[in-house]
């Protein structure tokens, strides 16, 4: 049996090596401090909770969902406009997703023809990539760099791609590096967009994860962005929702319009009982939201602030869920270093290089711990470099 071409050009090696040599450490009795995953380790607050069981209580609810509840779309359009000052018309620019994975996963089908170009961020999380490749596009890597603040140079991209080029893929604030981008940078790629005609895709699924005051912006905000994009916004990291699938694509209502017609020939929408537990989060107390921000600053705090006592330097982010640390002096690989890592201090990174060509150098690392475990992780990492002065070579 063959499996189709387009498989030969996916891969998640890196992430699986990792997990194989995770179970390999444990099997020699090591508890292993996992800082690679993505995912909220805390649960959603008892209000949310709370409206799941009841919900899963109506017998109403085990139908097909089809469309998105009316109550769900404007539940969402009210809260871009508390958080965002953006209006969005709930019926056409509001579009329900079983987590914001789901839309990025299946946008390309609506908007990317074999050979069409799009332009994907290095290093960038995966599905972007992945979603142009599934659907037979061409990527064009944008590199990530430190001298840019980790922001795509749009001017660096040639002329004979941008003729091809049908969309741009954002991610602010970012994962993997951990950046991110002020509403004058969104002007710029609204004015971009429009003079190449290039339909703009921004993920803000950590909008909500910022410290030290810092508040990100939504891509929604500028003028005529709803001509050129949509974004995309997921209840996963703000409500610790993770599990429940459920997130938005919001914006160009003839973009929304395709994609929900894709997702009409694929699946039947979200569970009710999942949707009423999104209005809950949405429309209840927001206490939970700014408790769980508080808790992630105060990881990183920990975190970094004790990787910097030992020397190894690396930027302190002021939103997402992880850190983008350069590597230590003496290590040129990113797989290697996070190898070490986890051989010798039972410290799980993920390489850089899984994200991107441009994402050697570096490893990324998960705030998904207590500060109690971050603090046995930075122990640890002492020991393993016998608590001497740890250099770092940061790399642009």
């Amino acid at each position: 049996m063959q499996l189709a071409q387009r498989m030969q050009k996916l891969s998640s090696a890196i992430f699986n090596e990792m997990e194989q040599f995770k179970k390999k450490v444990e099997a020699r009795g090591v508890q292993v401090i996992n800082l690679g995953v993505g995912s909220p380790d805390r649960p959603p607050a008892p209000h949310i909770i709370q409206a799941l069981h009841r919900a899963v209580d109506n017998p109403l609810n085990y139908r097909y969902p089809m469309e998105g509840l009316p109550g769900l779309h404007r539940a969402v359009a009210g809260w871009y406009r508390r958080r965002f000052g953006v209006e969005l018309d709930p019926e056409k620019e509001v579009l329900v997703l079983m987590g914001s994975q789901d839309g990025l996963a299946h946008l390309a089908l609506a908007c990317i023809n074999p050979g069409d170009v799009a332009l994907v961020p290095d290093p960038g999380y995966p599905i972007y990539a992945c979603s142009i490749l599934l659907a037979g596009g061409e990527l064009h890597p944008m590199p990530l760099l430190a001298e840019n603040r980790f922001l795509p140079d749009l001017s660096a991209i040639p002329v004979e791609v941008l003729q091809r080029a049908r969309l741009l893929w954002l991610n602010y604030p970012n994962n993997p590096v951990a950046a991110s981008a002020d509403r004058s940078f969104f002007e710029q790629v609204v004015d971009f967009a429009r003079r190449h005609d290039i339909l703009v895709c921004h993920d803000v699924a950590y909008a909500e994860l910022a410290y030290d005051g810092f508040k990100p912006a939504s891509f929604l905000e500028v003028p005529g962005a709803r001509e050129v994009g949509i974004e995309f916004y997921s209840l996963s990291k703000t409500y610790n929702m993770a599990g429940c699938r459920v997130g938005f694509a919001l914006g160009n209502a003839r973009v929304l319009e395709a994609l929900g017609r894709v997702k009409s020939n694929i699946d039947f929408g979200v569970f009710r009982v999942v949707q009423e537990a999104g209005i809950a989060a949405l429309e209840g107390p927001q206490d939970c939201v700014r408790e769980m921000a508080a808790t992630y600053q105060q990881r990183r705090d920990v975190l970094v602030d004790g990787l910097v006592s030992l020397g190894w330097r690396m930027p302190k982010p002021n939103a997402s869920m992880f850190v983008w640390a350069p590597l230590p002096s003496g290590y040129a690989s990113s797989r290697q270093f996070a190898l070490d890592l986890l051989e010798k201090a039972g410290v799980l990174v993920i390489p850089g290089l899984a994200f991107g060509e441009k994402g050697e150098g570096y490893v990324r690392i998960g705030l998904v711990q207590e500060e109690e475990v971050l603090a046995e992780a930075v122990e640890r990492i002492a020991v393993m470099f016998g608590r001497g002065n740890i250099s770092c070579a940061v790399r642009g």
